[in-house]
């Protein structure tokens, strides 16, 4: 995206009621995701997130609730928007208002990640609950 682009979000549309969701929902929110990462700023959470919203960094980890809070993580987080990365996804499985998704992100900087996201969605199509798997060459796994 050009650095003077307009953003826009493409939100899904709810295929459902209560929040139900299909793949190609999925697929958009997922495309929506990445552009916000890219884009400077956070204004662009609102359309992701609903206000309430958690995201869970990993599964030990304190989940940040609400969207003020999220924004003040992502800010923390990434480097900026000018941050070079290249990401893949794949949808797993969608079930109701639910979706896991395997995620790759290769950084400029050679640090890599391997990801499994559960993302349960309200009825306005935004994420109402984040919760990531993070893993990255080298790391403890548990065993």
């Amino acid at each position: 995206m050009p650095p003077n682009a307009p953003f826009v979000v493409a939100l899904p549309a709810p295929s459902g009621q209560h929040g139900e969701v299909d793949h190609s929902d999925v697929e958009r929110w997922l495309e929506s995701y990445e552009r916000a990462w890219r884009a400077p700023g956070t204004e662009a959470l609102a359309e992701l997130f609903s206000p309430a919203a958690t995201y869970s960094p990993s599964p030990w980890a304190r989940a940040v609730e609400g969207l003020a809070d999220i924004a003040r993580f992502w800010e923390h987080e990434r480097t900026g928007p000018d941050e070079q990365f290249a990401m893949t996804h794949e949808v797993v499985a969608v079930d109701g208002a639910t979706a896991v998704v395997r995620v790759s992100v290769d950084y400029a900087t050679d640090s890599r990640w391997r990801d499994l996201w559960v993302i349960r969605f309200d009825a306005d199509g935004r994420c109402s609950a984040f919760e990531e798997w993070p893993f990255a060459p080298g790391q403890p796994d548990g065993h």
